[in-house]
């Protein structure tokens, strides 16, 4: 409970630097630049956290009389892993911002590069508490953290200094959060020889499908930035200016994106339902009680994503009127597809984590190396096509949906070998059915002020429930699971 707290805090305060940061910046192209820097360090910095946490985690847990010995182990690993990562950020930053055509990058990723740092040592602190059972602890550093990091990115981007001063702040909240750790924490104790072969290989697999699955949440903004820069210098805009179109189209798209996530968000949750008991199920060869946990769970979790998701699609101009400046409404088209494409996504997760609960995890990060390869591709080949102009945006959320897409029909195809069962036929039709009539009846609701936008939502739920409870895919069953859920 103390976990999921610090979680929905994170959450919350996350989308607290979203929504305030556009009208701090004033210009669309200043958070476009801010989200590229960001989006980037980001895989690298969720990974880091992941794989850290579980790794330091388990080998505390399988001894812990000799907890500071290990802690200290995995501290001298994390400072040669995340030290490479993070002087290679530093070495490479003009490379990369010559990659995506834009040198105001170099100096965004060098100081991030500090943070990338921070979070490798960080996350090794948490996981000793994690592999302590001292969860309480573990919950109280994370909402500091996140308080830290909240305050630390409104105020360097306050003082003015634009999408630098928000990657300074965000550099000195892990800084200061890797110090409150290691004094409430400790370095540990004298270290034992480090085995390296059992830290690496079980950190391995972790670090892959983290990379790629964070690849395919995160590299279509990358995409994107690099795209439109370099049809705009095509057209014979200067670089400068060509970087600057980019970087507004990428403020748009990442202002869709806050809410897109939304139903990703909501579903993280049911992943830590299901990796245990898939786990269990599959340990002690009960294949029956295997196949009712998944099918169980993903039934249940495309009916949640679609309640969300359909109302936000529907209402898409009015939720981006909600929350930001009125030319942030040229995102809206963008956040009614792309917030269906993560929808599938986080389908996908939730089978992958089933996957991977049933000791097949390079299988699930296969799937998830498929999907960034093909929203790569995709994103490029559609911008390609639609160009500069008003179907920039909807092109790049197509072609991150197809990617996520793939995923979802991967995994799907992977669960039924494995397992025989899936999400049964009349439970998509239905779903699809009832959420086509939650995007309709949100979509038909006027959408000139914030009380409209809320009243959209409201009725597109609304509506999709009715549409459930209408073909009978709603029972008493579901009601139960729901409230256990909550």
């Amino acid at each position: 409970m103390s976990i999921a707290g610090a979680k929905v805090y994170f959450v919350l305060t996350s989308y607290t630097v979203q929504l305030m940061l556009p009208r701090i910046f004033g210009t669309p192209s200043e958070f476009g630049l801010y989200s590229v820097a960001m989006s980037g360090v980001s895989i690298l910095n969720n990974v880091l956290i992941v794989a850290t946490i579980q790794s330091v985690s388990k080998f505390v847990s399988e001894d812990e009389a000799n907890a500071p010995q290990t802690l200290r182990q995995g501290l001298r690993l994390q400072l040669l892993l995340g030290g490479t990562l993070a002087a290679l950020l530093f070495v490479l930053a003009p490379g990369l911002a010559r990659v995506l055509l834009d040198a105001q990058l170099t100096p965004l990723f060098r100081v991030a590069a500090v943070a990338v740092l921070s979070y490798s040592l960080y996350a090794a602190l948490v996981g000793s508490l994690n592999g302590r059972h001292l969860f309480v602890r573990q919950a109280g550093l994370d909402a500091t953290f996140s308080t830290l990091r909240t305050g630390g990115i409104l105020a360097g981007a306050t003082l003015g200094l634009g999408a630098l001063g928000a990657i300074a702040g965000f550099a000195s909240a892990a800084v200061a959060i890797l110090t409150v750790a290691s004094i409430w924490v400790g370095w540990g104790g004298r270290a034992r020889p480090i085995q390296w072969r059992q830290w690496l290989v079980f950190m391995g697999p972790i670090w892959l499908y983290h990379i790629c699955l964070n690849g395919t949440l995160l590299i279509d903004l990358q995409v994107l930035k690099r795209t439109v820069g370099h049809m705009a210098a095509i057209d014979g805009t200067s670089t400068e200016l060509a970087a600057d179109v980019a970087n507004r189209f990428v403020g748009y798209y990442r202002a869709a994106q806050t809410f897109a996530f939304v139903p990703y968000q909501m579903i993280i949750a049911m992943t830590f339902i299901v990796f245990p008991m898939i786990s269990r199920a599959t340990s002690l060869g009960d294949r029956a009680a295997a196949r009712s946990t998944i099918q169980h769970a993903m039934r249940l979790s495309l009916l949640l994503l679609i309640s969300v998701a359909a109302p936000i699609g529907g209402s898409a101009r009015g939720v981006m009127r909600l929350a930001y400046p009125p030319e942030y409404l040229q995102g809206a088209s963008t956040l009614s597809v792309l917030v269906f494409g993560m929808a599938a996504f986080a389908l996908f997760v939730v089978a992958a984590t089933a996957i991977s609960g049933a000791g097949r995890p390079s299988i699930a990060a296969g799937i998830a190396g498929v999907g960034v390869v093909t929203v790569v591709i995709a994103v490029r080949v559609l911008l390609g096509r639609a160009g500069v102009g008003d179907e920039t945006l909807r092109a790049a959320a197509l072609g991150t949906c197809f990617g996520m897409g793939v995923t979802l029909l991967l995994s799907g195809w992977v669960i039924r070998q494995l397992f025989g069962v899936f999400i049964p036929t009349l439970t998509w039709v239905r779903a699809l059915f009832a959420g086509a009539l939650g995007f309709l009846v949100s979509a038909s609701v006027p959408d000139s002020s914030p009380a409209m936008a809320v009243l959209a939502l409201a009725a597109g739920f609304a509506a999709y429930l009715l549409g459930l409870v209408v073909t009978r895919e709603l029972t008493t069953e579901d009601w139960k699971a729901l409230r256990g859920v909550v």
